[in-house]
């Protein structure tokens, strides 16, 4: 199995005549601690909901005005989304520190911080950003196959009122658990959703990878599923 430290310094890898075995333990969820117990399983299943999320998730956001943040060290950022959401600063140190070749921590909070009409998305709680991190490994790892230098995230965590004004989302969606992005790359979808199921078949991760005419849909829900 190998460890987020060990993971950090992967190189690409030429799947080629790779034994399956051999796969398995690459970007084990257990290394992170992530869907690896049974009572977080059990938090991402629901056998009566054709395994839609049982999510618990907070809801309330700081006001504007109230430990407001002036988020100036990353342009195209919203006012009001920073005011609302003081810990972006420390969000980015994380993703920063995930040392990321394709996906730019940037850009990714950038994905967090839109409206629909005057609801606003936030970040995810705290303790799940290592959810996201899991993830972001994984979509990191399907460019370097790809060889590709710069991917697009175009939705990540969704909070339950922004999810619920978002055109298509299911109410049980999993970027509410902070496990899925849609994802853009500079290439056509099709190959990219056809590479993502093939590593994810090899044991990369488990997790639904659905197919758009532009973009790709990523997830680490826990069990394997593809549209």
């Amino acid at each position: 199995m190998i460890s987020p430290a060990d993971f950090h310094s992967q190189e690409p890898t030429n799947l080629t005549g790779i034994p399956r075995r051999s796969m398995l333990g690459a970007l084990g969820l257990t290394g992170f601690g992530l869907l690896a117990t049974s009572a977080v399983a059990s938090a991402f299943t629901s056998k009566k909901s054709e395994g839609a999320p049982k999510v618990s998730i907070p809801t309330s956001a700081s006001r504007p005005g109230t430990n407001t943040v002036r988020f100036e060290s990353v342009s195209g950022i919203p006012e009001e989304w920073s005011a609302r959401n003081s810990a972006a600063d420390s969000y980015l140190r994380y993703l920063k520190s995930l040392n990321l070749r394709s996906v730019s921590p940037q850009q990714v909070l950038e994905s967090h911080a839109k409206a629909k009409g005057t609801i606003w998305n936030s970040l995810p709680p705290k303790q799940w950003w290592n959810r996201m991190g899991y993830l972001l490994k994984v979509v990191d790892r399907v460019a370097r196959e790809m060889n590709v230098s710069e991917v697009e995230v175009i939705s990540a965590y969704r909070s339950p009122a922004y999810n619920a004004h978002c055109a298509g989302a299911k109410s049980g969606s999993w970027h509410q658990a902070n496990v899925a992005a849609d994802v853009k790359f500079p290439v056509r979808a099709s190959k990219v959703t056809a590479t993502a199921r093939e590593l994810r078949d090899l044991g990369l991760f488990k997790g639904g990878v659905g197919g758009y005419w532009n973009f790709t849909h990523i997830d680490a829900r826990g069990h394997n599923i593809n549209w």
